[in-house]
């Protein structure tokens, strides 16, 4: 039996146990949400059809991540009128595992993942052993930190500022966004490290390959 669910603007096929990228829900990893808004469901001669909802059917589905898809780059440039315009955009979804497909108002059937059980007691290792060493578990990358709102990401130098647009691909635009991000000179384009791009491909609307272009060209101009 399939269903036609409605979320996020847009419409889905699903079946039991398939996976499912949709726009953003909210909820936490391993919780279960209910898709209220079904179209249609059943199969062949025993499909339902609703109009425009199907009395009493819902879909049950377990979170199963919280992510956001690859950076969209929006450039708009203006002839003759030295106006450059780019916007970056990294929009949010939910994957989802379709738990249950609902008819007649049934109400789903949770199967979170239960708790493990503490150990007995008389497992624990005598007093008088010796504890064997824990290995270290690896440690997980961390992702750069947020900029605070309101503060910029890099400390500006001081002196005088580079004109930022004697770099192709920089615009008064983007000049005016990285100077209120502290970036104010050829040469700290030029020593931007690997982490610092990142961080600006994460909260500015430059891509990495955008910077590491800027970076290439700010290098010739500081020898």
């Amino acid at each position: 039996m399939f269903a036609v669910v409605k979320t996020g603007g847009k419409q889905y096929r699903v079946v039991a146990e398939d996976t499912l990228k949709i726009e953003k829900i909210a909820g936490e990893v391993g919780d279960f949400v209910e898709l209220s808004e079904v179209l249609m469901v059943g199969e062949g001669a025993d499909a339902t059809i609703g109009a425009p909802l199907v009395d009493g059917a819902m879909v049950s589905a377990e979170i199963l991540s919280q992510g956001r898809a690859r950076k969209v780059i929006a450039f708009k440039k203006r002839r003759r009128q030295n106006s450059r315009r780019t916007i970056g955009h990294r929009q949010h979804h939910t994957l989802l595992r379709i738990a249950e497909i609902l008819t007649n108002g049934k109400k789903a059937s949770k199967k979170a993942a239960a708790p493990k059980a503490a150990a007995p007691a008389k497992e624990k290792a005598a007093p008088e052993a010796k504890a064997t060493p824990k290995k270290e578990a690896p440690k997980k990358e961390t992702k750069s930190a947020a900029p605070v709102p309101g503060e910029p990401m890099f400390a500006a130098p001081k002196g005088d500022p580079d004109k930022l647009t004697d770099i192709k691909g920089i615009g008064p635009v983007a000049e005016r966004q990285l100077n209120e991000q502290g970036i104010m000179t050829f040469a700290q384009i030029a020593a931007l490290s690997a982490a610092d791009i990142a961080r600006v491909d994460e909260y500015m609307p430059f891509s990495a390959a955008q910077i590491e272009d800027w970076q290439a060209q700010a290098k010739e101009k500081t020898k």
